[in-house]
């Protein structure tokens, strides 16, 4: 496919993960890229000035000072995906979008492709930047994305061949602002899609809908309701995709979910410890502590988002048995937790309640790390602070 649309001089903001790739891509082709980073104190909308394109990570926000000043200069401002798809040529694109699952629902569907013998590379959200996909993908190959409400922000041409909706509810409201907002951003994955799927009952028009009670080729081996319905979302896309039953059922069987979600790090005299460190909003928390029937000794905390505590601490489970609070939300956490009744210890950091925990549980009860919170008051990421909690449990005697 012809790449006229490339632009002589590129400005991408945002040097994390997909910007990094984006000037690479860019590089390659022969674009003169000027690259700005908030974090090196670069980001002067003078910077604007004098460019084609201005490529955006999903890290920045749209009213960053050089973003407004491009958009003011009429120069068009792309996410990191909108880039990516233009350079994968038209390779059959499958995205998923939805404020919770979208890693398992992708890891998933590419599982379920690969299983039907098609070649696949997986990419986006938090995983491989899809300009860096771009790069190195094979003729004939298919690309399962995940999209965040920061990438969809700013597509133009992205169209996905089939396009995932898994759920919306209240998540980055600090950058949003508003539900409304999230949401618009969330339902852009369905523009120019040829196949919507999405849950029954959001009323999308033309949507394959489901539904975590939808019978499935095979059980899914990843525990919980809501995996359920992540499996069922992959199944009516992959079968949209023209995927035979058998390949759906051998995926769904042996697929063994994705790291710091519901991840079992250890089990130690009796007690099970799990890194669900990904969720990082209440909604993601309650479906951890719903997987479980066992009793539970769950961490809370982390860095705020502008949700309100008081629904999710009044719909706590009956079987949560300690509550472990950490980090910059302690307060807000606290608050929310009194005036439900519950008791809890403000342990302050990761390792301090981990240790805590571990020394009130019991043969047969679970430790959870659930945070509800985001990880940027202590952690660089969700990564980095679910690696924490591993490494802090294998160091347990």
């Amino acid at each position: 496919m012809s790449e006229d649309w490339l632009p002589r001089r590129a400005l991408v903001v945002g040097l994390a993960r997909s910007g990094r790739a984006a000037v690479a891509a860019l590089e390659q082709r022969g674009v003169e890229v000027v690259a700005v980073d908030r974090d090196l104190g670069n980001d002067d909308p003078a910077a604007a000035e004098d460019v084609d394109l201005l490529v955006k990570s999903p890290g920045v926000p749209g009213e960053a000072p050089v973003v407004a000043a491009a958009r003011r200069r009429g120069v068009p401002v792309w996410s990191e995906v909108e880039l990516g798809y233009r350079l994968l040529g038209g390779a059959p694109f499958y995205g998923v979008t939805g404020t919770n699952g979208k890693t398992t629902t992708t890891e998933l569907l590419g599982a379920i492709l690969r299983a039907a013998g098609r070649r696949v590379e997986v990419a986006g959200n938090v995983g491989t930047a899809l300009t860096e996909v771009a790069e190195r993908i094979e003729p004939g190959a298919s690309v399962v994305c995940e999209l965040s409400s920061f990438q969809l922000e700013d597509v133009q041409t992205l169209a996905c061949d089939v396009a995932i909706l898994l759920n919306i509810e209240p998540d980055h409201l600090d950058r949003h602002g508003s539900l409304e907002a999230y949401r618009d951003a969330k339902l852009r994955i369905f523009e120019r899609a040829r196949t919507k799927v999405a849950p029954r009952g959001f009323g999308i028009e033309d949507a394959i809908e489901f539904a975590g009670d939808d019978p499935l080729p095979a059980e899914p081996r990843i525990p919980g309701a809501h995996n359920r319905e992540n499996a069922a979302a992959a199944t009516a896309a992959a079968r949209a995709a023209g995927v035979a039953d058998e390949a759906i059922a051998e995926a769904l069987r042996t697929f063994p979910g994705v790291p710091h979600r519901l991840e079992l790090v250890r089990e130690l005299h009796g007690v099970r410890y799990v890194n669900d460190s990904k969720a990082t909003n209440t909604a993601a928390a309650r479906r951890g502590m719903a997987a479980y029937a066992a009793p539970l000794h769950v961490i809370l905390g982390g860095s705020l988002k502008g949700e309100d505590f008081g629904p999710f601490a009044r719909g706590l489970p009956a079987n949560i048995r300690t509550i472990h609070l950490i980090g910059e939300a302690t307060g807000e956490l606290a608050g929310a937790l009194d005036s439900a009744g519950w008791v809890y210890d403000r342990d302050g950091d990761l390792a301090t309640a981990v240790a805590h925990a571990s020394s009130l549980a019991q043969d047969g009860d679970v430790v959870l790390l659930s945070p509800a919170c985001a990880s940027y008051d202590q952690f660089d990421n969700f990564e980095q602070r679910g690696d924490a909690f591993r490494r802090f449990v294998e160091h347990l005697s």
